[in-house]
C-alpha cells in the first residue's frame, strides 16, 4: 500500500496504513505507533526521554502522539498486549 492510501488524522500528523503495526494509529511518515509512545509514557518515561530513544522523532511528534493517545485512549489501548509488536520491549523496560 502506498502512502497516498493511508488514512490521516489530526491534520495529517497521525496515520493508519493497512499492514503497518496492524493498522493502528502511528505518527505520520513513521512506523512508530501512538500506542508505543503512550505506553512508554505510562511506564514513567518523559517525552524528552522517549524522543531520545527514537532519534528520528522530534519532541513535537512525541507530544502529538501523547495527545492522540490520551484523546483516544479506549481505541488505542485495546487488544491483547501479548500480540502487540512492542509488548516485549515494554515488558523488558518495566
Amino acid at each position: 500500500m502506498n502512502e497516498a492510501a493511508a488514512r490521516y488524522e489530526m491534520g495529517g500528523l497521525i496515520w493508519r496504513r493497512e499492514g503497518l503495526v496492524g493498522g493502528r494509529p502511528c505518527l505520520a511518515g513513521t512506523g512508530v505507533s501512538v500506542r508505543t509512545i503512550g505506553r512508554w509514557y505510562l511506564l514513567g518515561a518523559t517525552p524528552e526521554e522517549i524522543a531520545a530513544d527514537y532519534p528520528h522523532l522530534t519532541l513535537a511528534q512525541v507530544f502529538i502522539a501523547l495527545a492522540y493517545f490520551f484523546e483516544h485512549r479506549s481505541e488505542v489501548d485495546v487488544g491483547d498486549e501479548a500480540t502487540a509488536p512492542e509488548a516485549a520491549e515494554i515488558r523488558a523496560a518495566a
